[in-house]
C-alpha cells in the first residue's frame, strides 16, 4: 500500500515536472508560439511578394506583346523622344540675390 502511494506520488511529481518544463522552458510552449507567429508573418510577406510578382509578370507579358508599353516605359524611364516629336525643357528662373 505504501509502495503504491509512493509510486503514485513519484509519478505525479514527475508529471508536474514535465508539464512545468513544457510550459515554462524556452524550448517548450513559448517556442511553439514564437514559431507560429514567425510562420504567420512569413505567410503575410509571401502574399505581398506574390502580389508584386503577379504585377511584374503582367508587365513583362505586356512589354513582350505590345510596342506601346515598351515605348511608354522608354519615355518615362529613359527620356525617349519620338522622331516626329519636339522636346521642350522648361527651366525655372533661379532666384538671384539683389
Amino acid at each position: 500500500m505504501f509502495r503504491t502511494r509512493a509510486l503514485l506520488v513519484l509519478l505525479g511529481v514527475t508529471g508536474l515536472g514535465l508539464q512545468a518544463e513544457l510550459w515554462l522552458s524556452d524550448e517548450g510552449y513559448r517556442k511553439t508560439m514564437n514559431l507560429r507567429t514567425a510562420v504567420a508573418e512569413q505567410r503575410a510577406l509571401n502574399e505581398t511578394l506574390r502580389a508584386r510578382n503577379t504585377a511584374l509578370d503582367a508587365e513583362v507579358i505586356n512589354l513582350k506583346k505590345g510596342r506601346d508599353a515598351a515605348e511608354e516605359r522608354a519615355r518615362t524611364d529613359l527620356g525617349m523622344i519620338g522622331k516626329q516629336e519636339t522636346f521642350y525643357q522648361v527651366v525655372p528662373v533661379a532666384d538671384t540675390p539683389h
